[in-house]
């Protein structure tokens, strides 16, 4: 199993810790993940890593895709991937219709044939065999609409062919996973708890038999939140409150992926307590009803010798094939170094 490091995307002020990354390069860590949402974008930060770290691999997670059309994404991604020497990896997203519409200004549309279309247009202006002409829903190139000129070309780019370059894209429907397994390299999950790849598995088969990959040509990378200490209770917080937004406020009342993933993983009851509670504006009471176990389920909390035995879960999912990475989420240096002394 492999490891990244999640560096979030920042508050008001933007902070990379390089020592942190350049510690957790030292020990193993395979790579290290940006992210963007309406503040700090994925691939500045991304580029300010890569120009001071030797070998661990930078990828976004995630760029938003309606942010930018696919032929900027990538040249943005061929550019960083030269520049590196070929450490960057691409991770896409829909995002939500919330940030979509209101930050971007464009419409939502259909966030799984989107990332069909989007790969499908990355993917031939990376091989570079031939100009690139798409027709789609979200997508057409060269553009056909009425308010164009009609002088579109089809183009190639003038960077040479690097089809190396990892797709990963953020998906946890049911829908969202077939499609990702069909066209991406990979998926992050929000969160996963190890011990129910059930939940993953159908969709992913799915998608795979469309494609003709197999399950170890498809890296299952969820993220995961480590935060260490003697009373769990406390470690628990934070993480609670995180689950809490996104199980009750990500989201309308019947429009909620995250919601609807939280059901699916046995916790039927408390997504529809928690939800009642956060769009009601009962933000603490929403944390509280976040349970314990959903919290240990999908992450790694409280003292050493607790989070020494969860990982057996991980590890036991990875020699299954289940999950080929864990992308840590931790602040703390003592957490990175254990868990990689338990895993790598």
């Amino acid at each position: 199993m492999k490891l990244g490091l999640l560096t979030g995307y920042s508050g008001k002020v933007i902070n990379l810790e390089i020592d942190r990354i350049k510690r957790a390069e030292s020990i193993g860590f395979d790579s290290v993940w940006t992210a963007e949402a309406y503040g700090s974008d994925a691939v500045t930060p991304a580029t300010w890593i890569l120009s001071q770290t030797e070998k661990i691999k930078v990828g976004t997670a995630i760029m938003q895709m309606p942010g930018r059309s696919p032929a900027c994404t990538a040249m943005t991604a061929m550019t960083l991937n030269q520049l590196s020497g070929g450490r960057f990896i691409l991770g896409l997203g829909a995002s939500g219709p919330q940030v979509v519409e209101g930050w971007h200004g464009v419409a939502y549309g259909r966030p799984v044939t989107r990332i069909k279309e989007y790969v499908s247009i990355v993917k031939q202006i990376m091989a570079r065999e031939a100009p690139v002409e798409h027709q789609g829903f979200h997508y057409s190139l060269p553009y056909t609409g009425a308010d164009g000129t009609g002088m579109g070309k089809p183009l190639k780019s003038i960077l040479k062919a690097d089809k190396s370059i990892p797709i990963y894209t953020a998906s946890i429907t049911p829908r969202g996973l077939a499609g990702s397994a069909e066209v991406a390299d990979g998926v992050f999950p929000i969160w996963m708890d190890p011990e129910r790849f059930d939940v993953f598995s159908a969709p992913i088969q799915q998608g795979l038999d469309k494609s003709g990959k197999t399950m170890d040509q498809y890296d299952i990378a969820p993220f995961v939140t480590c935060i260490m200490g003697d009373d769990i209770d406390a470690c628990r917080v934070p993480i609670k409150a995180n689950m809490a937004l996104y199980i009750g406020g990500m989201g309308a009342r019947d429009k909620n992926f995250y919601n609807d993933y939280a059901k699916a993983l046995g916790f039927e009851d408390a997504a529809v307590k928690i939800q009642d509670l956060y769009l009601a504006g009962k933000k603490e009471a929403a944390l509280a009803a976040v349970p314990d176990e959903l919290v240990d389920a999908c992450h790694l909390v409280g003292p050493k010798e607790h989070i020494v035995e969860r990982l057996k879960a991980w590890k036991k999912a990875g020699d299954a094939g289940y999950v080929s990475s864990m992308l840590i989420g931790a602040g703390q240096p003592e957490a990175l170094e254990l868990i990689a002394s338990e895993i790598l």
